[in-house]
């Protein structure tokens, strides 16, 4: 009987946590699939500076979880820490509620969320180990499902912010839309934390060790005064575009030194797995730069060069707004990730599973053939300029496949080839990682920066559809580095298996 009381209560924790991360995720892709938009079209922003300000605030969402770990498991508790991180991002989006087009109210408010990523996001990852710590074969099943919450958030937002924009601006006109949307994505945060509370006795046992004792007011204030100053710190550097480029290429250099020296300092058991750890790591980088466009790039193709009628033989089945386009993506990873989970598993019991770098090259495969869609798309538009919608659908579906298979992975490849003792500080790293890419993806996007004068759809679509061919092509180079790197990360991998099967044996030897 304990047992099963002990299943009830590991569930019902991981229900509380994961229904607070789809509303977290509901908030966070109901901003994202508005923000691009919203610079150019509310506040006048050139493509260029639209791009760059979003790859600024991407890259600073991104690295900050890697203080907010830190904070959750040293000061203020993962528990305490993760709510600190949903109120803070409930306020960031209801200040993007307010109907100004200053800028620094669109940045001030874009600080705030990132100071409350940084918190939130970490904290509600370990919260999950946590429940089910010491149970590997449940915990690969539960962040199967976490996973799912997110792309569950992520498809009802971008669904239902750009309706709600569109909706509020037609029925009230003066831009009220935009803010009306973003008032969606606060209110989520709060829907998820009015949940959190009615569930929260389900928690109290799930905690690193400072939320085992009283909360400390000092500390709290503390963290508090430290978020504001990383809140205006962040302000200020997307509002500068050269402290933005100082501030990632800074970033790159001290994550390239730190895995230097780890490599150089580790054991030389494990010194194999971290060089294939950095490989992968590299690899990652350039897919997140192809990941960015989706809601910079091609979000602009779809604003100006897509037919948003949707029809399948003729028949008109409904009209996109040009940002549900992006909710293609979870929906897409709904729909491949159970085929990929079964030939994952089929393959595994042939004996003839593929190697995570194989992967890898085979995902930089398919997003070079959906990049080439999406270039192709030039020689389908019609005489207005506009392609078929079902160029979007299409080439989403091979870029999700892409990122099924390199970014839901790249977890499972720091789990496999780092040192335990250096898995939270790298999986830290891994993030700083993405956030770098996603600015590189953005100074890439606005290769494809339509200049205002330019309005015609005709002479927009060849400036999108040169950018696409040529991620295509940047895609297959990828590809070709990735194979060309399979026999060395093969060897890596053998060798980094062999030392931690000795290891193993020499444990097991000892006890």
């Amino acid at each position: 009987m304990a047992t099963s009381t002990a299943t009830v209560s590991q569930t019902r924790s991981f229900t509380t946590v994961f229904l607070i991360e789809m509303w977290e995720r509901f908030g966070f892709y109901g901003m994202q699939a508005l923000i691009v938009y919203y610079m150019v079209q509310r506040l006048g922003f050139a493509d260029t500076r639209a791009n760059l300000v979003w790859g600024a605030a991407s890259a600073l969402i991104y690295v900050a979880p890697a203080i907010g770990g830190w904070v959750g498991d040293k000061i203020l508790g993962t528990r305490r820490t993760m709510l600190m991180g949903a109120v803070i991002l409930s306020l960031g989006y209801a200040l993007m509620t307010v109907p100004t087009e200053n800028t620094w109210a669109l940045f001030g408010a874009l600080g705030v969320i990132v100071v409350g990523n940084g918190l939130f996001k970490p904290n509600a990852g370990n919260l999950v180990r946590k429940i089910y710590e010491g149970d590997d074969a449940r915990i690969d099943s539960a962040f199967t499902l976490y996973y799912m919450a997110v792309n569950v958030g992520s498809t009802f937002s971008m669904l239902l912010t750009p309706w709600i924009k569109d909706y509020v601006n037609a029925a009230y006109g003066n831009n009220f839309g935009w803010h009306a949307a973003f008032g969606v994505c606060a209110i989520g945060l709060l829907v998820g934390l009015s949940n959190y509370a009615l569930m929260h006795k389900a928690m109290q046992h799930i905690g690193s060790e400072p939320d085992q004792r009283p909360a400390h007011r000092g500390h709290m204030l503390l963290v508090l005064a430290a978020g504001v100053l990383f809140a205006v710190g962040s302000a200020t550097v997307l509002n500068y575009e050269q402290l933005a480029k100082i501030f990632v290429y800074g970033a790159g250099l001290v994550l390239l030194g730190i895995f230097i020296y780890l490599i150089a300092s580790s054991r030389r058991s494990e010194r194999a797995g971290l060089i294939a750890a950095l490989a992968l790591v590299v690899q990652t980088i350039f897919f997140f730069i192809f990941y960015q466009q989706m809601s910079t790039s091609l979000a602009l193709f779809a604003l100006r060069n897509v037919d948003w009628n949707q029809a399948l033989f003729g028949i008109h089945l409904f009209v996109w707004n040009p940002a549900q386009y992006q909710a293609l993506n979870p929906i897409w990873i709904f729909v491949l990730s159970p085929v990929l989970a079964w030939m994952y598993t089929a393959a595994g019991k042939r004996g003839k599973d593929l190697s995570i770098a194989a992967k890898f090259a085979l995902g930089f495969a398919m997003v070079a053939v959906g990049f080439f869609l999406f270039g192709a798309a030039g020689h389908y538009a019609g005489v207005d300029g506009k392609t078929s919608s079902w160029v979007m659908i299409w080439g989403y579906g091979l870029y999700s496949l892409g990122e099924l298979l390199v970014s839901g992975l790249g977890l499972a490849m720091i789990a496999r080839y780092v040192p335990a003792r250096m898995g939270g500080f790298m999986m830290g790293a891994y993030f700083v990682a993405v956030g770098i890419s996603m600015y590189l993806g953005s100074l890439v996007a606005s290769v494809a920066s339509v200049p205002r004068d330019i309005t015609d759809p005709l002479k927009t679509l060849p400036i999108y559809t040169a950018l696409f061919n040529q991620l295509g092509y940047a895609a297959i180079v990828c590809t070709l580095i990735a194979i060309a790197l399979l026999p060395l990360m093969k060897r890596l991998s053998s060798q980094h298996s062999a030392h931690a099967a000795a290891n193993a044996a020499s444990a097991s030897g000892g006890a």
